[in-house]
């Protein structure tokens, strides 16, 4: 039994589109996150059953769901549309865990709802195990993030540039899927009365302590300035930051082409749709400005007198970049086990010689704590020299073990897992998903994962998979 409270499907109309997914042929459970569904409040064993996976395909609703696709709009590589939406997700409805709190269920893959636009609806394997695992690798690190509950092969086939491609749902869970794009949706029709109603409402849902729409500007402002600071220190690139990507509630959500470094570079793109570099690793913090200035736009009728609603909201936004800096210096110092701002000179001295010498950023982070850092340079003697001046510090172990994953989900270990999950094998991505769901364990077993690709292991490009 699942214990549902579906809020947002109370919310008035034009705010979604009432969907139920569309059945798949022959489902197939090929991940379930049991500690997950024990956080639920779920019955894992319910969940992994005949019944229970027919549910997570999409083939049978449970009890109190009320399915729903989302409207959004949104500002993809800069330019805007007026709509978006779920066109391959469907929201079930909201779980209230055992502790009260709530959570979004959603199936990702699920089949066209009335914002596919022409497309299919459909996921394929590959973008749901890589979600799957990232995600997961993330909540493993204290990211803020959006969830993989489980993964359920369709038994159908989906087409894409490459041909036909075994199909596959993802569940995932959310606090919310409310972006910034939500607001952008009604702002853009002049719906005050929408906005008036969202801001209410994920006030109530995220930051019950808010006292208007300015002070909630303030305060995703704040989420957002942590949780951009926290990818930056795991070298992860989001890949498609468009407002429709950026959670209200400060989760990383829409793991697309998502991608960490191996070689530290600050300008590194992998995402194929990124030809620009407009998503880039050091691009990261002034588009969170961007999508948070245009979320402040939303706002502003909201907040009375235009010219001083204008002022105080850009105030707000202009708070991003001290906040992000602050939160910086707290996550690399804590890589480095050192705290404090005139320490900074230091970090960036470090970042310095590894983009010189491509350094592998996790290893070299990593292997600060082991003594094994300096493997990861060709000039050593500039590494012994930079050293010198960082050990003189003391740096604190812990805090350093506690900051640097001794595993991510390097992109040729999950290209290698996808592979052998679309030839029915998932043992790969299984170890792999132990692994990085455990990134700061010592385990001998798992010490060929921690490897940098060689040469010919080399991902240069992610893909989206719609």
């Amino acid at each position: 039994m699942i214990r549902f409270d579906n809020s947002y499907a109370r919310m008035p109309e034009g705010f979604f589109a009432r969907v139920n997914p569309t059945p798949v042929s022959a489902p197939r459970l090929l991940a379930l996150n049991g500690p997950l569904a024990d956080r639920l409040g779920l019955d894992r064993d319910l969940l992994a059953s005949g019944p229970g996976v027919e549910m997570l395909a999409g083939n049978a609703l449970p009890p109190g769901a009320e399915p729903i696709a989302q409207a959004y709009a949104g500002h993809q590589f800069g330019g805007f549309v007026p709509q978006l939406g779920d066109g391959r997700a469907v929201l079930l409805g909201e779980v209230v865990a055992p502790d009260g709190a709530r959570f979004d269920l959603q199936l990702k893959g699920s089949g066209p709802t009335p914002f596919s636009r022409r497309g299919d609806g459909r996921a394929w394997m590959g973008p749901v195990l890589r979600e799957y695992a990232v995600s997961e690798f993330m909540a493993a690190m204290d990211v803020p993030t959006t969830r993989a509950l489980a993964a359920v092969a369709t038994g159908d086939m989906v087409w894409r540039e490459q041909g036909g491609l075994p199909g596959a749902v993802l569940t995932r869970v959310a606090s919310s899927h409310i972006r910034v794009g939500t607001f952008q949706y009604f702002a853009v029709r002049d719906r005050q009365d929408a906005l008036a109603a969202l801001t209410d409402h994920v006030i109530a849902r995220h930051y019950p302590d808010a006292t208007g729409a300015l002070d909630l500007l303030d305060r995703v402002v704040a989420r957002q300035a942590e949780t951009i600071a926290h990818w930056m220190s795991l070298g992860f690139i989001h890949g498609v930051m468009n407002t429709d990507n950026m959670a209200i509630s400060g989760e990383t959500i829409d793991y697309g082409p998502c991608a960490f470094m191996d070689a530290y570079h600050p300008a590194t793109v992998f995402s194929s749709i990124d030809r620009t570099g407009r998503y880039a690793w050091a691009n990261q913090p002034q588009i969170a400005v961007w999508n948070l200035a245009q979320f402040a736009t939303c706002l502003i009728p909201l907040m009375g007198e235009e010219e001083a609603a204008v002022e105080a909201a850009t105030a707000s936004v202009h708070r991003f970049a001290p906040l992000y800096q602050a939160a910086w210096m707290r996550r690399f110092g804590a890589k480095l086990g050192i705290e404090g701002e005139p320490h900074r000179p230091l970090i960036e001295a470090l970042l310095s010689l590894m983009a010189q010498q491509r350094g592998d950023f996790t290893r070299v982070f990593a292997g600060l704590s082991d003594g094994t850092a300096r493997d990861e340079f060709t000039d050593r003697a500039a590494f012994d020299a930079w050293a010198r001046d960082w050990q003189a510090l003391s740096p604190d172990q812990a805090m350093m073990l506690q900051a640097n994953p001794r595993r991510i989900p390097r992109n040729h270990r999950i290209e290698a897992a996808i592979e052998s999950a679309v030839a029915g094998d998932m043992s790969t991505f299984n170890r792999l998903f132990e692994a990085v769901t455990h990134p700061r364990d010592l385990r001998d077993d798992w010490a060929d994962l921690s490897h940098a690709p060689l040469e010919q292991e080399v991902v240069h490009h992610t893909f989206c998979g719609t």
